[in-house]
């Protein structure tokens, strides 16, 4: 499925969208990425990160220090973050760009190492978190933002599955944070346009 072309973006002023998105940056973010299916490995770990970086706070705030993200991160770049060592974190923790926990930013570098080994012994990082759908997004029917779960039986085999592989910060919740943001659930409600977008393949 595509991304919503920026240049459009604007057209949509007045359409409904889930209630979680009605300013920015949220509203941008949800109507050009939130569950589109993503593949990249790269762009997987960095709604992984982003996803970890949330806990405890609300994802405006995170979505506010992406840029600062990429920016501290190289891009998001598996090979150069794995190699981060004890003088990065201590750079990372003094950057105001970025969430500055110290957990959470050794949790970033030990996930990239993570998804290297994926890579290098099996297939991909995409290859593992797809088969727990079977390849295949699932689509929700919400009415209503309320009826949205945090977590479900499926976020809590990824996460057990993950814990096991030596990821951190991929609890239940966070994962199927990650699982709607990258497209493994489509969790838009039905008074979204891009309920109606998604399903009939217009957006």
């Amino acid at each position: 499925m595509p991304l919503l072309r920026p240049n459009r973006i604007g057209e949509l002023e007045n359409f409904d969208r889930c209630g979680w998105a009605l300013s920015e940056p949220c509203r941008t973010y949800h109507d050009a990425e939130w569950g589109v299916p993503v593949f990249d490995d790269r762009k997987l770990f960095e709604m992984l990160t982003l996803e970890g970086a949330q806990a405890g706070l609300s994802w405006e705030t995170v979505l506010k220090k992406r840029e600062g993200y990429r920016r501290v991160f190289a891009d998001f770049d598996l090979a150069v973050v794995a190699q981060f060592g004890d003088s990065d974190v201590e750079r990372l923790m003094q950057d105001t760009g970025i969430v500055r926990n110290r957990a959470k930013i050794l949790s970033t570098i030990n996930n990239a190492n993570r998804i290297l080994e994926i890579q290098a012994n099996e297939s991909s990082f995409s290859d593992v978190v797809w088969a727990f759908v079977d390849g295949s997004p699932i689509q929700n029917e919400w009415d209503s933002l309320m009826n949205l779960p945090a977590q479900t039986e499926l976020s809590v085999r990824m996460s057990k599955a993950l814990l096991k592989r030596g990821f951190k910060f991929v609890g239940p919740t966070i994962c199927y944070s990650f699982m709607q943001a990258v497209g493994l659930v489509d969790d838009h409600t039905k008074n979204c346009f891009r309920y109606k977008a998604n399903r009939s393949g217009q957006i």
